[in-house]
C-alpha cells in the first residue's frame, strides 16, 4: 500500500481565501480542532486580487443607505434569480463583518470625519464599498491571517503548541472527499512540494475553493481556479446550482497578449472613469436596459453631475451591473467600433479634480499594473479593456443559514457555493459574501460536529482507491500531454460556451467535451528526479486538475443549453428574451451513471417564493418586469392582468436603441461581473 500520512481534525477547510479563512476562524472560535488546506502558498489566495472593495450598507458616505436598499440592489443585479434568503442575510450582516475586520486590524480608507470610506460601484444605489485604495482583497487576507496567528498564539499559551487547534497546510491539494456511508469522513490530498499523500480524517469539511476560470482561455482567475470544490462536491454526491451563469467582467486587459484577461478594477469606473469607443463616443448611454431606465442618466451632463450631487442626479451608465456593460462592449466591438486590439477604451484622463496625483492616489494598483505590464500611463492615456471570464455565480447547493450541502458533513462558502448572486454578481458583493457565509459555514460545521453521536471513519478501501486514482497518470505510458488537453478544453469553452451562446454551438461543445473526456482519462506524465518521482510536478498536478475542469465545463454547457432565455451571465443569441417563467426555475446538476466515469445529470427545480415582507421592498412596476402574475401580490396581479401582463424583457433589457445597435453588431450579448 502507498504510504499515506494521517491526521485527525474536527473541521477541515479546503481553501485559504476570504471564505476559507473566515470559516476556519469561526470553527476555531467554537472550540474545534481545525485544518486549513491551501492549494497555493498561504497568503497567495485569489482573494488578494479583489481590488474595488467590500459592499456593506454602513451609510458612512450617504446616510440613506441601509440593508433593504442593498438587498434590492443585489436582487436586481441577479435578475431576481438569487436565493433571496442568502441575499437578505448578506445585506443584513455585511456591515458587522466589515466592522469585525476593522476590529481585527484592517486599515480601511477613511472619510473626512474618520469613518470607513465607501466608494461607488456598478449596480449599487449608494456609495457602499469599504476599501483600501484598490487593494482591498489583500488587506482582507492580511487581516484574516493576522487573526489566525493571534489564535495560534492563544493556543500556544494554553497548550504549548501553536498548531494545537488551528493548522495551515500550505501547497496541499485535495483530490477526493471521503465518506462513511452517506456522511463525510475526511479528505484525501497530496503535498505539492513532495507529492506525498495525506489524509485528513474529519466529520466536517468546508469547501471554499473559489471558481472555475481556468476552464476558459481568457480569464482574470489565477492558476488555482480549476473548479476543485465544485467537482469534489459532485463526486461526493452533492448538487450544483445554476452553473450556466458565468460572469465575464467587462474590463480586463486586452493588450499585450501576455496579460490578456488580467482584471481592471471597477473602481476605475466608480472613480469617474468612462468607456469610449473608437469614435470617441461614450457609448453606454445607448445600452441602458428598460428595467434600469429610472436609475441611470441618459446624458453625459447628468452622469457627470452625479459624482458630486448623487441625490439630485441619476447614475452614469458605466456603473450598470457588469453583465450589461460586458454585453455593450461586446456589441461595440462586433459593430467595428472597438479599440485597435479588440476592446474599448476606459479613461480617467482629466476626470478627477486632483489630476494625475489623485489618479495615482485613488488607483495606485491600476497605475502600476498598466505602467509595468502595458507601458501605459493611465494619468495621460486611455486603457484598452474587454471582457474576461471572472466569476461563476453557480455553485454547490447549500442551506442559506448554515452553508450545509446535501451530503451530511459537507459545507460550502464563497464562490464555490451557489445561490447568493442569482444570475449576476454585483461588484463588491463578493468580499462580504466571503465573510458573511464563511462565518456561517464555519459555525454550521462546528454545530454539526457537536451534534454527532459518533465520528465517521475512513476505510482503507477508500484510501487505496484515492491513491490509485492520483497515481494513474504515472501508470499510463505514452499518453497525451495534460497541457495539450487543457489548451483544447479552454479553447472549446471560450469559443462555444462564452459570452454569447447558441444551441448549435452548445451542442457542439458538449460533443467536444465528450471526446475530451476520453483524452483526459488517458493523459500521462513521467516521474521527475526527486521524491519518488512526484516532487513538485506541475504536469501531474494539471493531469489531476483536468478531471475537475472537465466536470464543471460539462455542468456549465448542459445548463446553458437547457436554459432557453437570456439572463445575467447567461446570454442566448437564439433566446434573447428574459422569461418570467424561466426565472422560477433553478437548474440543478448531479452526477449519475458509472462511478468510474460519471456524467452530469440535469434537473429543473422550482424557486422558493420570496417572503411578502421582502417583496414589499420593491415597486409594483419593477416586480411586473420580473415576476409572473401568480407570484405577484394579489392586488398587483389583478392590475397586471388588466394592463396586459408581466415579466418578459429583452435580453438584459436592452433599450430600442441598444437592441438595434446590438442587432446591427451581429448578436446581443455576453457575460458579467467583476471585482471581488
Amino acid at each position: 500500500m502507498t504510504e499515506i500520512e494521517r491526521h485527525a481534525y474536527d473541521v477541515v477547510v479546503i481553501g485559504a481565501g476570504g471564505a476559507g479563512l473566515r470559516a476556519a476562524i469561526e470553527a476555531r472560535l467554537q472550540g474545534k480542532r481545525t485544518a486549513i488546506i491551501s492549494k497555493s502558498l498561504f497568503g497567495k489566495a485569489h482573494t488578494v486580487m479583489a481590488e474595488g472593495g467590500a459592499a456593506a450598507a454602513m451609510g458612512n458616505v450617504n446616510p440613506n443607505d441601509n440593508w433593504q436598499v442593498h438587498f434590492r440592489d443585489t436582487m436586481r443585479g441577479g435578475k431576481f434569480l438569487n436565493n433571496w434568503r442568502m441575499a437578505e442575510l448578506h445585506a443584513k450582516e455585511a456591515p458587522d463583518r466589515v466592522w469585525e475586520l476593522e476590529h481585527w486590524g484592517a486599515l480601511f480608507d477613511r472619510t473626512k470625519d474618520g469613518k470607513i470610506s465607501q466608494r461607488n460601484f456598478g449596480g449599487h444605489e449608494y456609495p457602499r464599498l469599504a476599501h483600501v485604495g484598490d487593494r482591498t482583497g489583500l488587506e482582507l487576507i492580511r487581516t484574516a491571517q493576522q487573526k489566525i496567528v493571534a489564535l495560534q498564539q492563544e493556543d500556544h499559551r494554553e497548550h504549548g503548541d501553536y498548531e494545537a487547534r488551528l493548522k495551515v497546510w500550505a501547497e496541499t491539494t485535495v483530490t477526493r472527499l471521503l465518506k462513511d456511508g452517506d456522511r463525510i469522513s475526511g479528505a484525501f490530498a497530496y503535498v505539492r512540494e513532495t507529492g506525498k499523500f495525506v489524509v485528513f480524517e474529519a466529520p466536517a469539511v468546508v469547501l471554499a475553493t473559489g471558481g472555475i476560470g481556468k476552464a476558459f482561455k481568457v480569464t482574470s482567475n489565477s492558476w488555482e481556479y480549476t473548479g476543485d470544490g465544485h467537482s469534489l462536491a459532485l463526486l461526493a454526491g452533492a448538487t450544483l446550482l445554476n452553473m450556466e451563469f458565468v460572469q465575464f467582467h467587462p474590463t480586463g486587459m486586452v493588450w499585450p497578449p501576455s496579460v490578456k484577461g488580467i482584471l481592471v478594477t471597477e473602481s476605475v469606473r466608480g472613480d469617474r472613469g468612462v468607456l469610449k469607443n473608437s469614435e470617441g463616443k461614450r457609448f453606454m448611454f445607448e445600452y441602458i436596459p428598460e428595467v434600469f431606465k429610472a436609475q441611470y442618466a441618459t446624458t453625459e451632463e447628468e452622469a457627470d453631475r452625479w459624482y458630486d450631487d448623487p441625490d439630485n442626479n441619476r447614475r452614469p451608465p458605466e456603473l450598470l451591473p457588469r453583465d450589461e456593460v460586458a454585453r455593450a462592449i461586446n456589441s461595440e466591438v462586433k459593430a467595428g467600433r472597438g479599440s485597435p486590439h479588440g476592446g474599448v477604451f476606459l479613461t480617467v484622463v482629466g476626470r478627477m479634480p486632483g489630476g494625475a496625483e489623485e489618479i495615482k492616489r485613488r488607483l495606485p494598483a491600476m497605475h502600476h499594473q498598466f505602467k509595468e505590464l502595458a507601458d501605459v500611463d493611465i494619468t495621460q492615456e486611455p486603457m484598452e479593456v474587454g471582457p474576461t471570464c471572472h466569476y461563476v455565480m453557480g455553485g454547490v447547493e447549500v442551506d442559506p443559514d448554515t452553508g450545509a450541502a446535501l451530503v451530511p458533513g459537507l459545507f460550502a462558502a464563497g464562490e464555490c457555493s451557489g445561490g447568493m448572486h442569482g444570475s449576476n454578481r454585483l461588484g463588491g458583493n463578493s468580499l462580504t459574501d466571503l465573510l458573511v457565509f464563511g462565518r456561517r459555514a464555519g459555525l454550521g460545521a462546528a454545530e454539526y460536529v457537536d451534534a454527532l453521536a459518533a465520528r465517521p471513519t475512513v476505510s482503507d478501501e477508500a484510501l487505496d482507491a484515492a491513491a490509485t486514482e492520483a497515481l494513474a497518470p504515472f501508470e499510463r505510458k505514452g499518453g497525451e500531454s495534460p497541457y495539450a488537453v487543457h489548451a483544447e478544453l479552454q479553447q472549446t469553452m471560450n469559443d462555444l460556451v462564452g459570452i454569447i451562446r447558441k444551441e448549435g454551438e452548445l451542442e457542439q461543445a458538449l460533443a467536444a467535451l465528450d471526446k475530451l473526456r476520453e483524452r483526459v482519462a488517458n493523459v500521462s506524465v513521467d516521474p521527475v528526479a526527486v521524491n519518488d518521482g512526484r516532487g513538485y510536478h506541475p504536469g501531474w498536478h494539471l493531469a489531476l486538475d483536468l478531471r475537475n475542469m472537465l466536470l464543471v465545463s460539462e455542468a456549465v454547457a448542459k445548463a446553458a443549453l437547457e436554459r432557453q432565455e437570456s439572463r445575467g451571465g447567461h446570454t442566448r443569441d437564439d433566446y434573447p428574451g428574459m422569461s418570467a417563467e424561466w426565472r422560477k426555475v433553478n437548474l440543478v446538476c448531479r452526477l449519475a451513471g458509472d462511478p468510474s466515469s460519471p456524467r452530469v445529470e440535469l434537473k429543473r427545480q422550482p424557486m422558493e417564493p420570496m417572503r411578502d415582507d421582502l417583496i414589499g421592498l420593491f415597486e409594483t412596476d419593477e416586480l411586473k418586469k420580473y415576476l409572473t402574475a401568480e407570484e405577484l401580490p394579489a392586488d398587483v396581479a389583478a392590475e397586471a392582468g388588466e394592463t396586459g401582463g408581466t415579466g418578459e424583457a429583452p435580453a438584459g433589457g436592452a433599450t430600442a436603441a441598444g437592441a438595434t445597435a446590438a442587432g446591427a453588431a451581429g448578436a446581443v450579448e455576453e457575460n458579467e461581473e467583476g471585482d471581488r
